[in-house]
């Protein structure tokens, strides 16, 4: 391996004295390093060094300026030292110069780190430090771990460090999150599932402060498997509601730029997507929509979550005089979303189903809430939009709220907000919180089984006063929302067990609705074609062996999950029909299970008692029209060609229909 390190370096040499092979590329980032520390900052690695330590004014001006990050990071390095607690592991925050701005630990430790130098204001940066986590982590741009003497300066050779960039809204490296130890015991390839952790904290954090800079943007995330979509590990764009590219984060920038040549911000979405702007910002305005698959500028296929910034509703508002909107009169991809938040819609053909519905119109504007019950994927969000569509609050926010996605540390001032200086890092003007962005509209409150307990009898308080009072405040601020709440957890067990609220579970139970998974469903097929229909916009079809394997499917993620698989299915399938080629493996292995060979469309027809209550029903409404195919697809709310090829599936002829009037 040729290293670009000077051969006569005392330093290096004695370090990577006994080295393997195998060693020897973990080892470049460090020998590049100490051949920095050695030929260009001309360090000493015996000479006697005190910290370098900015003065307290200095210090609270950095603070300052690293304000919104250090609210957004503080939480996340609580959380992370949590896992390390016990350990010897202090999580440190710094700056891009490497001033150590926050610190998480125990504090027993506090005096070893101040030893060590490593104290609020101390700068670690190369220049000053030599080899350590955090100043080779700003050199190298990527997450870099030190073990004890792989530190270039002798007095540091105590100490192992994991250093993790956090990336600011641009895809630029704007701070370093460190995980620290003065007494290692661990091997250095133990210590990098450490580093491992304190990077997807980094990417957490970097993550959060994109969605916080981009409020009033569309947000894009995408990935090439729609699984990773909302984890660490996705792209995120800003588009602005012309369609122009705001923001990248460094995942965006790191592939899309690359593939562009340029970067990101100021191109066109379908520049870097086969989407046009106008698309874009309809879908935007469709949320029971995650996913959606996407072609690069190259060709590749990716994944897509297309959605609004949590303040883009307020943006859309003031540009609406700028922005072209998408016409009023019916279009197919209104006509879909109109059909989706309908309650009457969501009712289906099961008798469950149905009776969930028949009882929430019962108590639409009574001022009664409602519990979803549900496995995850059922599509509770999507019955609590229906909900508010029907509701006389329609056109006022639908506020929606994940109880689980929410670090713990940050959930409180999501949901209450605060008032300018209610905390260190605290937003200068305040911020307004979930709650009372859901004045005169509805709150709805996902995954509220893992709302931490001690924020339970603060949400009871709110529900029974009806008033908020925000972090910071002293003054009742009165507030009026309907309240729809979802869990897919047993609430009375976790009562049972003492982490849930026993008053609070009955004050959300006004009324509870069961959404049942969709495998016992007696309407699947039913589900089935409508999702197709609405991710291929009727352009494909399913050959009877690929149905007869959907409907059979147990579907662990419900809904959820079915439309990603023919979201796929569809961007797969190269002609009209979808086949079993084109499913995941374990749904085709159902066709040969039930021994469907996909050749006999009649076949599959007389097996499913569904396929003959949708021919019958097409031909009540033929009779109807006269057999006039424009208005029996217009009543049906589907397009002449769909129509078409369902009549084509049931033999379904004209000649068979009585003359048009």
């Amino acid at each position: 391996m040729n290293y670009a390190v000077n051969p006569d370096s005392t330093a290096v040499a004695s370090w990577n004295e006994g080295a393997t092979a195998g060693e020897e590329f973990d080892n470049q980032v460090i020998l590049e390093s100490w051949e920095r520390c050695e030929n260009v900052y001309r360090l000493s690695p015996s000479a006697r060094h005190r910290a370098n330590v900015l003065e307290s004014v200095r210090l609270k001006e950095e603070r300052q300026k690293h304000n919104d990050l250090l609210q957004i990071a503080r939480a996340e390095m609580h959380r992370l030292y949590r896992q390390f607690a016990g350990s010897g592991w202090s999580v440190l925050f710094t700056d891009q110069q490497g001033v150590v701005l926050d610190y998480v630990g125990d504090a027993t430790l506090k005096p070893d780190f101040r030893s060590a130098g490593l104290i609020l204001g101390a700068i670690w940066s190369e220049e000053h430090q030599g080899t350590n986590g955090i100043g080779t982590c700003i050199k190298e741009n990527r997450p870099v771990s030190v073990h004890r003497d792989q530190h270039f300066r002798l007095c540091h050779q105590q100490l192992s460090c994991c250093g993790a960039p956090i990336w600011g809204p641009t895809g630029d490296p704007i701070a370093i999150l460190d995980a620290s130890t003065v007494s290692a015991l661990e091997t250095p390839e133990r210590q990098q599932h450490t580093l491992a952790l304190v990077s997807m904290s980094a990417q957490f954090i970097s993550k959060w402060r994109f969605l916080r800079e981009y409020e009033d943007a569309i947000i894009v995330r995408f990935h090439s498997r729609c699984e990773y979509i909302g984890l660490v590990n996705d792209g995120v764009l800003a588009v602005d509601w012309e369609g122009r590219i705001v923001g990248a984060d460094h995942k965006a920038s790191s592939y899309l730029g690359a593939m562009i040549g340029q970067p990101l911000p100021g191109l066109s979405i379908d520049q870097v997507f086969d989407i046009s702007p106008a698309a874009l910002a309809e879908r935007a305005e469709r949320p029971y929509l995650p996913y959606c698959g996407v072609r690069t500028a190259n060709g590749a296929q990716l994944y897509a979550q297309i959605q609004l910034g949590a303040r883009a509703g307020e943006q859309r508002s003031r540009n609406n005089s700028r922005v072209q909107r998408i016409p009023s009169s019916p279009s197919r991809a209104l006509e879909q979303r109109e059909a989706l938040c309908s309650l009457e819609n969501l009712r289906g053909g099961d008798p469950r189903m149905a009776r969930s519905i028949d009882r929430a119109y019962k108590v639409i504007d009574r001022d009664i809430p409602i519990l979803l019950n549900g496995e995850t994927g059922t599509g509770k969000e999507l019955l609590a939009r229906a909900i508010h569509a029907a509701s006389q609050r329609r056109h006022k926010p639908f506020v929606a709220v994940n109880c689980a996605a929410i670090p713990k540390d940050l959930i409180e001032s999501e949901l209450f907000g605060y008032r300018p200086g209610a905390f260190t890092g605290a937003a200068r003007g305040g911020r307004k919180g979930k709650i009372e962005q859901a004045d005169s509209g509805m709150l709805f409150l996902d995954e509220i089984g893992d709302m931490p307990l001690e924020l339970q009898a603060r949400l009871l308080r709110v529900l029974e006063e009806r008033e908020i009072v925000p972090l910071g405040g002293d003054e009742p601020q009165p507030v009026d929302f309907a309240l729809v709440s979802a869990t897919h957890r047993d609430l009375p067990q976790l009562v049972a067990e003492g982490v849930f609220r026993e008053d609070l579970y009955y004050r959300l139970n006004g009324l509870a609705l069961e959404l049942p998974p969709l495998r016992q469903r007696s309407d699947r097929e039913q589900v089935i074609r409508a999702i197709l229909e609405l991710e291929s916009g009727g352009s494909v079809e399913l050959q009877p062996a690929v149905l007869q394997a959907l409907v059979t499917y147990s579907w662990p993620g419900n809904i959820r999950q079915a439309r990603n698989v023919l979201r796929t299915a569809v961007a797969l399938c190269e002609g009209e029909t979808i086949r079993l080629t084109e499913l995941p493996d374990e749904i085709a292995a159902c066709a040969e299970q039930e021994g469907c060979d996909g050749d006999s469309e009649t076949l599959a027809l007389q097996d499913s008692p569904l396929a003959d209550a949708e021919r019958r029903a097409l031909l009540t409404e033929l009779e109807r029209h006269g057999g006039n195919v424009s208005r029996t697809a217009e009543t049906l709310g589907m397009s002449r060609n769909t129509l078409y090829r369902k009549m084509r599936r049931h033999g379904i002829a004209m000649r068979g229909l009585p003359p048009k009037d």
